[in-house]
C-alpha cells in the first residue's frame, strides 16, 4: 500500500499543464537575455530573430572591462546590505512599539505612516535631494543609504506578524523580570523568521535595482551602482546589445543566488515557526 501511495504522489498533477507554460512565459525574458549575451551584434540585428550563430563568451569580458564593473558591484552590495540591516533593526523596533506599547496617538501615527505609502517617490524626490545636499552627502554612498534606512512597508509587515503572536509569551517573560528589549531579542525575533526574511529579500531587491535616486544624487563613477553603470553602456546612436545583456546578466547573478537561497530558507522558516 505504501508503494502505491508513493506512485500516486509522484504522478504529475493536471495543474502542471497550466503551470509549465506559465513558467516558460515568465522565464522567456531571462532566456532571451542569456541568448543575446552570447550573440554577436550581427545576430541581434537579424530579422526574424533566432538563435546565435556562435557563442561569443568574450561579451562578458568586454562588459567587465568597459567600466569599473567590480567597483559598481561593490557599491551596490554595500548599499543593499546596509539598507537590509537597518530595515531589519529599525523596522523591528518600530513595529514592536506599534503592536505592543500603548501610547497617546498610536493609531493616528500609524495611519499617517501608512498614508506615506501612497505618496509617489517623485513627490519627495526634490526635498530629499535638498536634504542630502544640506547634509553634505551628495555624490556619496551614504546618500543612497540614508533615505532607505527604514520603510513604512517594513514596519507594517512586521507589526502584523507581531500582532499574530500570542501575548502570553511576553507576559511570562515579564513575570521573570525581562525587559522589552530582552523580550524582543530573545523571544519574539526568533519566531519572526518568515517576515524578517521576506523584508530582507524585498529590501535587497529594491535597493539593488534602484535607478532613479542613484541617478539623481550621484554623478561620479566611483560611487555609481551597477544599474547606473549599465545605463552608461547605451549610446545615443548605437548600443552594443550583446555586451549590455552580458553586463545585465552579471548584475543579476547575485539576485538569482539570493532568490535560490532565500526561497529555501523562507520555506523552512514557515515549516518550523509553528514548532517553535
Amino acid at each position: 500500500m505504501s508503494e502505491s501511495s508513493v506512485r500516486v504522489s509522484r504522478r504529475p498533477s493536471p495543474w502542471h499543464l497550466v503551470l509549465i507554460p506559465l513558467a516558460l512565459v515568465m522565464a522567456a525574458p531571462l532566456i532571451w537575455m542569456v541568448l543575446t549575451s552570447l550573440s554577436s551584434v550581427a545576430d541581434t540585428q537579424r530579422f526574424p530573430p533566432g538563435l546565435p550563430s556562435a557563442l561569443h563568451w568574450s561579451n562578458f569580458s568586454k562588459a567587465w572591462n568597459q567600466g569599473p564593473f567590480d567597483r559598481w558591484l561593490v557599491n551596490s552590495a554595500v548599499v543593499s546590505i546596509a539598507c537590509v540591516i537597518s530595515n531589519l533593526v529599525l523596522c523591528s523596533l518600530a513595529a514592536y512599539a506599534f503592536a505592543r506599547i500603548r501610547f497617546f496617538g498610536r493609531g493616528v501615527v500609524f495611519v499617517l505612516l501608512l498614508a506615506t505609502l501612497m505618496v509617489p517617490f517623485q513627490v519627495v524626490m526634490i526635498p530629499s535631494l535638498v536634504i542630502m545636499r544640506n547634509l553634505g552627502l551628495i555624490d556619496s554612498l551614504p546618500a543612497l543609504i540614508a533615505p532607505n534606512l527604514v520603510t513604512p512597508f517594513g514596519i507594517y509587515l512586521l507589526r502584523q506578524f507581531f500582532l499574530s503572536l500570542p501575548i502570553e509569551l511576553e507576559e511570562a517573560a515579564v513575570l521573570d523580570g525581562a525587559s522589552r528589549l530582552r523580550i524582543l531579542r530573545s523571544i519574539l525575533l526568533p519566531l519572526m523568521g518568515p517576515p524578517l526574511s521576506t523584508l530582507a529579500i524585498l529590501t535587497f531587491l529594491t535597493s539593488w535595482n534602484d535607478f532613479l535616486w542613484p541617478l539623481i544624487v550621484n554623478t561620479s563613477s566611483d560611487v555609481m551602482t551597477v544599474q547606473i553603470g549599465l545605463a552608461s553602456f547605451q549610446g545615443a546612436h548605437f548600443t552594443n546589445w550583446p555586451v549590455l545583456m552580458a553586463g545585465t546578466l552579471i548584475s543579476q547573478l547575485p539576485l538569482m543566488v539570493l532568490f535560490l537561497v532565500g526561497q529555501r530558507w523562507f520555506v523552512a522558516s514557515l515549516a518550523t515557526t509553528g514548532i517553535k
